[in-house]
């Protein structure tokens, strides 16, 4: 992960049934939600939140096609608009990873929202 700070190691038990539990500061660090995507490298098992950006590319065609673009246009704009949400996405994440191991202070309800 961008920005990550030292590496993490966890001991976890397999079930019978070759279930696993995240532990839970791993999860809530990594941000997971009900899936996980997977892959075998190596002689290795990486596991990461599954992030299905298919919201994003269809919003962004759709704004990209309101403009007016269309075409090869069209397919260099939007190849352009997805890097820089890759960009924003890592950002953020490098931003969550300072927050959480304590590189940065993050801001509470009230620095957002102001007294009541």
């Amino acid at each position: 992960m961008a920005g990550s700070a030292a590496m993490e190691r966890k001991i976890i038990n397999v079930t019978g049934k070759r279930q696993i539990t995240i532990p839970q500061k791993f999860y809530n660090i990594l941000g997971m939600g009900k899936e996980v995507e997977c892959e075998l490298t190596d002689n290795a098992i990486i596991l990461r939140p599954f992030r299905n950006d298919g919201g994003f590319a269809t919003e962004i065609l759709k704004d990209l096609v309101a403009q007016g673009y269309s075409g090869n246009e069209l397919v260099t704009e939007f190849e352009k608009q997805q890097k820089n949400i890759a960009r924003a996405i890592s950002d953020v994440s490098a931003e969550a990873d300072d927050i959480a191991y304590g590189r940065k202070k993050g801001v509470g309800i009230n620095d957002v929202f102001g007294e009541e």
